[in-house]
C-alpha cells in the first residue's frame, strides 16, 4: 500500500484529497494544526484503517519513520480574513513548511506536490492567466503575505528539483468552492450564502465588474491527483475557465437561494485582483483535463451543505474583520 502524506488535511482542499486517495486504496497520513482547519472535515475519518492523523505544525522539523511515497501540501491560509489576520504564520508555512517538507521528500525519496495558487498572478495585467505569465503583485500590500509566500514556494521547490533531484509538482489553484468551505471565511461564495441564508443583504466588493472563475471541489481534486501521477514539473494551472462578474454572480445566488436580498456596494479592497480566469490549454494537453461540474449543479450542492449548518455557525460572522482590512 502507498503511503501520502497530506498537510492542511482538517483544511477544505486538504479533506478532500484525504478522501480521494483512500478511496484510490493509499493509506492517508493526514497532518494539521487547526490554525484554520476544523476537526470535523475529518471526524468521518478517525476510524478509518487506512488513516492516521498527526497533529504537528508543518514550519517545525518534521519526521517519522518509515517509508513515505508522495507529499502533498495543502497548509496554509488561504481566504482574505485569515491570511490578514496571520500574516507572519502564513509566510512561515510557505517558507519554512515548504523547506521542511522538501527536506522530508529528499530524506523519504517521496514525491511532493505544492499548492499554488492563481495569486500568484496578482492583479493580472494579462487575460486569461498563462502558466507562462509572470504576474502582477504588490510585494508590500496587504494581501503581499499570500501572494508572495506561494511565489517563494514555487521558487525554492524548483531550487530542489533542479539541485536535489527532489520529484516534485507545483498545482496553480483557481478559485474552488464546495462542501466544507467555512461559511466565514471572507471569500465569495461562502459570503454570499451566508448572507442570504440570514436574510442580509448581499455585499460587493468594488463595482461588481472583477471577474472570478469558479471550480467544483471534485474536478479540482481530479486535476489535483492527475498532476501528481504525470512526470511534468513546473507549474499547472487548474480551475475553471467559465469566468463571471461578481455582479451576475450575486444575482445568481439570489435565485438560486430564492431570496429577496439586495446587493449592496461597498469599497474594493487594496490590490484585489480585477480578473480571475485560468487558461488551462496545458492541463487539457498534459493531464487530460477539464472541470466537468456545472456551476449551477455545484452551487445546489454546496448551498445545500450550508443549509444544514447550525445556527451558531451561520451567525458567527467576521465580515467585519474584512471591513477594516479594506480601510488600511
Amino acid at each position: 500500500m502507498k503511503k501520502v502524506l497530506i498537510t492542511g488535511a482538517a483544511g477544505f482542499l486538504g479533506s478532500h484529497l484525504c478522501d480521494r486517495f483512500i478511496k484510490e486504496g493509499f493509506f492517508v497520513i493526514g497532518m494539521d494544526n487547526f490554525i484554520t482547519g476544523d476537526r470535523k472535515n475529518i471526524n468521518h475519518l478517525k476510524d478509518h484503517p487506512n488513516f492516521q492523523f498527526i497533529e504537528h505544525d508543518i514550519t517545525e522539523f518534521i519526521n517519522f519513520d518509515g517509508e513515505l511515497d508522495y507529499i502533498l501540501h495543502f497548509a496554509s491560509p488561504a481566504s482574505p480574513i485569515d491570511y490578514l489576520k496571520i500574516p507572519i504564520q502564513t509566510l512561515k508555512v510557505g517558507s519554512l513548511g515548504t523547506h521542511n517538507l522538501l527536506g522530508l521528500a529528499r530524506a523519504k525519496k517521496a514525491r511532493l506536490l505544492i499548492a499554488s495558487t492563481s495569486e500568484v498572478y496578482g492583479d493580472p495585467l494579462v487575460h486569461p492567466q498563462t502558466e507562462g505569465y509572470y504576474g502582477n503583485v504588490n510585494t508590500i500590500g496587504p494581501r503581499g503575505v499570500y501572494d508572495e509566500a506561494k511565489r517563494f514556494q514555487e521558487s525554492i521547490t524548483m531550487a530542489y528539483h533542479r539541485f536535489h533531484g527532489v520529484e516534485t509538482r507545483i498545482v496553480r489553484i483557481f478559485n474552488t468552492y464546495g462542501p466544507r468551505m467555512r461559511l466565514n471565511d471572507g471569500r465569495v461564495i461562502p459570503a454570499f450564502m451566508g448572507q442570504a441564508l440570514r436574510g442580509e443583504d448581499l455585499t460587493i466588493f468594488g463595482d461588481g465588474m472583477q471577474t472570478r472563475s469558479f471550480c467544483y471541489v471534485d474536478d479540482q481534486v481530479e486535476g489535483i491527483f492527475k498532476l501528481l501521477f504525470s512526470d511534468y514539473s513546473s507549474p499547472v494551472n487548474i480551475g475553471n475557465p467559465n469566468e463571471i462578474t461578481i455582479k451576475d454572480f450575486a444575482e445568481e445566488i439570489i435565485k438560486l437561494t430564492k431570496t429577496n436580498q439586495k446587493v449592496i456596494y461597498r469599497e474594493l479592497p487594496i490590490d484585489d485582483p480585477l480578473q480571475r480566469q485560468p487558461d488551462i490549454t496545458l492541463a487539457k494537453k498534459l493531464l487530460n483535463w477539464e472541470p466537468k461540474t456545472s456551476r449551477e449543479l455545484g452551487m445546489k450542492i454546496t448551498f445545500n451543505y450550508f443549509q444544514e449548518l447550525s445556527d451558531e455557525e451561520l451567525y458567527k460572522s467576521e465580515h467585519k474583520d474584512f471591513t477594516n482590512y479594506i480601510k488600511k
